[in-house]
């Protein structure tokens, strides 16, 4: 399957800015990133894939997720050497095309079930008019997008979680992946 080189950044855009809370005029204060507390890039991105499998989980449906694993990015303006934020980026195929049918409007109502909120659903302006859904979740400072991409020839949800702005401890440097 073809993704445009668009779409990955549009997606995690889409995610940060929702995550971070920031204005179109300035996305690059990190001081709109809420803090998700003092850890190691590995354990944060432990808890990063934690997010992404219950995700998994809601959209309950039988397929196969991508082996992608999260990175490293910085956390705006901040210290590189101390502060950071992980990303996941996946998608998910399912066993059947038609069984996306009506997935995020279930994952609409189902998300802030289990302490999501969401604040952005329905198409995007595209021409195939792509549903996607934001949601956050303040007590795992985490963001995810979710974008169904039902009319391409092997229809998929492209899924990015994102993370608040992580700080490590003293004596100790982000580690990138």
């Amino acid at each position: 399957m073809k993704i445009k080189p668009g779409a990955p950044a549009l997606l995690l855009s889409l995610a940060l800015t929702t995550l971070t809370g920031c204005s179109t005029n300035d996305t690059s204060d990190s001081d709109d990133i809420p803090s998700a507390g003092t850890t190691t890039s590995l354990a944060a991105a432990d808890t990063a894939e934690k997010v992404s499998s219950e995700i998994y989980d809601l959209i309950g449906i039988k397929g196969k997720a991508s082996d992608t694993g999260p990175g490293v990015k910085e956390c705006g303006d901040k210290d590189p050497e101390k502060y950071f934020q992980i990303f996941h980026k996946w998608s998910f195929s399912p066993a059947s095309a038609s069984q996306l049918s009506g997935v995020m409007e279930r994952l609409n109502s189902e998300l802030p079930e289990h302490g999501w909120k969401v604040v952005d659903h329905g198409p995007d302006t595209s021409k195939n008019q792509n549903v996607s859904l934001t949601a956050d979740n303040d007590a795992k400072k985490h963001s995810v997008n979710i974008a169904h991409f039902a009319k391409r020839s092997s229809p998929k949800l492209s899924l990015m979680v994102v993370s608040g702005c992580y700080q490590v401890r003293d004596g100790q440097k982000v580690e990138r992946f």
